[in-house]
């Protein structure tokens, strides 16, 4: 049995130098908590969509088709069920690949609900991030080869980015904005922003191309700072409302000649949902674990709880349920389009109830969505929390959908969408507890 005492060194704080499959890197994430026990983010074994694939490609079972304009992409976008229609573009070099970023060749983005493909016209790898239902993001590149493709984990490399307090120290995807000069290096004396989806439109997307309308809102994108120009008070105006991208680069190397607005802020939504879920997951199992062996060195019966593990079970438990129903989300002054078919294919794609309704339907009017509980309640990733944290997330989603007071301000949801939500996750969410069937649905007032 491992002694508390281990336990609180891997818990604490600290620069360890370790070893990550073939390379060594230095990781300042909470002592790195999430290698060794209980997380064991280090393990070869994963179960996301990409992991999959690399199976299914040295089985035989698939293969993947090269594209002479396109390498892997085509095929790769199809194999993970990542539509043309997501992409969305960034020439910011923030990017482990960027000597190939520039204004000129920007970073393109795909993503479906499990995974993001990041390319780039002439770089010699794609990027793929993939959600394993346990272990979180895990990270992988795609040689660009035409031999056979090769798909390696990355974790050692990628790290040192997505595993920073702008991932709460936790391996996470991460949306920035910079505002970046020609060449599209960013200028961090003008300030940096880690977008969410609680980000207001003024900060967002600097360094990214932006296809849509938004009115008299502003944002950082499709603007890049000129040498004369003064990067402390730089005209954004010139990036509003731009709904044809192909003045400012060529379009025609790319599979869509979009990046839309729409898509952005879903890509923004889903990185930060799917890093709370990680994060409940990877904290979560270290407070089980600290938990069960307090309880062995103590001499209390199994399942005894103490006040600081409930504490922080319901700490992780409220993070969940503050994002998933998009509470402190940016609201809208006047509504928003995208140039794509992203809204379309991406509301087809949802489990509707009786009346016709899905977590994916769109507002765009004054927020994101018409219902707004996050479409990643049907995912994996959330389902397999960890039960403690799990438990006390389904008692505050029913406890907010019915009006409850749980000491936290959901004033953004008024009494006809908590109704909404709470009808369609009764008729589309699969796994529901028992007791969410049997008391009365909240009366709307």
């Amino acid at each position: 049995m491992t002694s508390l005492g281990s336990k609180r060194r891997w818990l604490r704080p600290a620069l360890l130098l370790l070893g990550l499959h073939a390379g060594t890197v230095a990781l300042t994430a909470q002592g790195a908590a999430y290698l060794g026990e209980p997380v064991r983010y280090e393990d070869p074994e994963r179960e996301d969509r990409v992991a999959e694939l690399v199976r299914a490609l040295e089985s035989g079972s698939q293969e993947l088709d090269w594209d002479e304009r396109r390498g892997w992409l085509p095929a790769l976008l199809e194999a993970v069920n990542a539509p043309v229609e997501s992409q969305v573009l960034v020439f910011s070099k923030t990017s482990r690949q960027d000597a190939w970023i520039s204004p000129h060749t920007p970073r393109a983005i795909y993503f479906s609900d499990d995974v993001f493909v990041g390319w780039i016209p002439g770089a010699p790898m794609m990027e793929l991030t993939a959600l394993d239902p346990v272990q979180g993001p895990t990270f992988y590149v795609l040689d660009q080869r035409p031999e056979r493709p090769v798909i390696t984990r990355r974790d050692e490399e990628c790290l040192q980015c997505h595993a920073t307090s702008r991932t709460y120290d936790w391996p996470g995807n991460l949306v920035r904005s910079v505002h970046p000069d020609e060449a599209g290096a960013p200028i961090y004396r003008s300030g940096t922003h880690t977008t969410t989806q609680a980000s207001p439109l003024v900060e967002r997307w600097g360094g990214w191309y932006v296809s849509g309308t938004h009115g008299r809102q502003r944002h950082m994108g499709n603007v890049v700072v000129g040498p004369n120009d003064d990067d402390e008070q730089v005209d954004v105006s010139r990036g509003a409302n731009v709904t044809d991208l192909s003045e400012l680069f060529d379009v025609e190397r790319y599979p869509s000649p979009h990046s839309d607005l729409v898509a952005l802020m879903v890509l923004e939504h889903q990185a930060g949902m799917q890093n709370i879920l990680a994060r409940a997951s990877y904290e979560g199992r270290i407070a089980q674990t600290y938990q069960r062996e307090l309880n062995e060195l103590s001499g209390k019966p199994e399942g005894t709880l103490s006040d600081s593990t409930a504490r922080r079970y319901a700490r992780l438990a409220a993070d969940v349920v503050d994002h998933m129903l998009f509470r402190g989300e940016t609201r809208l002054t006047e509504p928003i389009a995208g140039t794509s078919e992203f809204v379309t294919r991406f509301a087809a794609r949802g489990k509707r109830d009786s009346k016709g309704r899905s977590l994916r339907d769109f507002d765009l009017g004054v927020r994101i969505f018409k219902h707004p509980c996050s479409y990643l309640i049907h995912s994996p990733a959330f389902d397999r929390l960890p039960e403690p944290v799990l438990e006390i997330v389904w008692q505050e989603l029913w406890d907010v959908l019915n009006d409850r007071d749980i000491g936290r301000d959901f004033s953004h949801l008024s009494p006809k969408r908590r109704r909404a939500i709470l009808e369609i996750l009764l008729e589309t969410k699969v796994g529901l507890p028992g007791s969410w069937r049997l008391p009365a649905l909240a009366p709307v007032r």
